[in-house]
């Protein structure tokens, strides 16, 4: 287990580049309990005084006594449960691909591919919006998005939105009680839901500008090597950039492996609701907010931010490559086209080089 205490300069570079840093020691994690449960009505928080948690993917997860799959069972968890992570370290064993594991409280250890990391930080009670709309993130571990803006009996559940996924907003509403709601557009169904907006930040315009906009459109490139499941991003030829993968993959009920050959990343969306019906997305998914999505190729495969797994670095989607949230976000905004502001797409005849190999 690596400590705090105990870091040196190369361990923190080692570790911030892998991804790891933010996962490691909440600021209070012997006080939590073994298991907590999202609740939402807590006061306004902030980054700095929200522990660091983690929430299930799977119908269950396992707790074990070391972070390996043959040491003894210690708990049995399920799906959106919020569990404190106290610690992050290399485990022993299967899967080679991804030996992460987090300690959870002071119980045991859980294999990372299964917990979405995420932070409880709820926002001021409502922003401006401007005419057109504007993005929000999701920054609680999941909201319960309503059909009208109320919590009442008669405001059915549209969808549970999860951290880390972003939504259009076009206006807020404020019910009877005082409490703001932000109406969002179900670009897939044509609907439009309420979602609490304290539980959504208002992503600023700063956040949103291109990387890199001074390199010209042919000395970038994306480059994405299947075997090894990673994407690098070169200027002029100079890797700048690298994440692990999860990209399409060859399964018993048919063969989605994202295709080989030279793309072109011509259509973007900060946000799209991804279920059946599109090409990428089986009959048994329904994921609205998937965040950060760069097309390549006709057909609908692109990279995106994915909510519904952790487990990168082996086939698993059906045809995208899956990235980390924060990498789409960078690849997003270092890729061509920029989507314009107060837009919530771009879609052009030109792009940055994508490289499947």
């Amino acid at each position: 287990m690596l400590g705090l205490q105990r870091w040196s300069r190369r361990d923190f570079l080692k570790w911030s580049g892998l991804g790891l840093l933010g996962l490691v020691f909440p600021p209070s994690a012997a006080s939590l309990p073994a298991a907590i449960q999202w609740a939402s009505s807590l006061p306004a928080q902030t980054e700095e005084d929200s522990p660091r948690l983690g929430r299930v993917l799977e119908e269950t997860v396992l707790v074990f006594k070391e972070p390996t799959f043959k040491a003894d069972l210690v708990r049995i968890y399920w799906r959106d449960l919020v569990l404190p992570i106290s610690g992050v370290t290399l485990g022993s064993g299967a899967p080679e691909y991804n030996r992460i594991w987090y300690r959870i409280g002071e119980e045991g250890y859980v294999h990372s591919g299964d917990i979405q990391p995420v932070r409880v930080i709820t926002q001021p009670n409502g922003g401006t919006i401007p005419e057109g709309g504007r993005l929000a993130e999701v920054t609680v571990p999941y909201t319960d998005a309503r059909r009208l803006p109320s919590e009442l009996e008669n405001s059915l559940i549209a969808y549970r939105m999860y951290y880390g996924t972003t939504h259009w907003i076009f206006s807020q509403k404020r019910d009877d009680l005082g409490k703001t709601w932000y109406e969002l557009f179900d670009d897939k169904y044509k609907l439009f839901y309420y979602a609490n907006a304290t539980h959504l930040r208002l992503i600023p315009p700063e956040e949103l500008t291109p990387i890199s906009p001074e390199i010209p459109i042919e000395d970038k490139r994306l480059e994405v090597r299947l075997e090894d499941q990673v994407l690098i991003a070169y200027e002029w030829e100079k890797p700048v950039f690298m994440a692990k993968v999860a990209s399409g993959g060859n399964f018993s009920t048919g063969n989605y492996s994202t295709p080989t050959g030279h793309y072109i990343t011509n259509h973007k969306r900060y946000t799209r609701h991804m279920a059946a019906g599109d090409h990428a997305a089986p009959n048994s998914y329904d994921l609205p907010g998937v965040p950060w999505v760069t097309y390549f190729t006709p057909e609908g495969i692109s990279f995106h931010g994915t909510y519904w797994h952790n487990d990168f670095g082996h086939p698993r989607s059906h045809g995208c490559v899956n990235l980390a949230p924060s990498a789409a976000r960078w690849i997003f905004r270092w890729t061509l086209p920029t989507v314009p502001t107060g837009e919530v797409f771009a879609f052009k005849d030109y792009g940055t080089g994508v490289d499947i190999y």
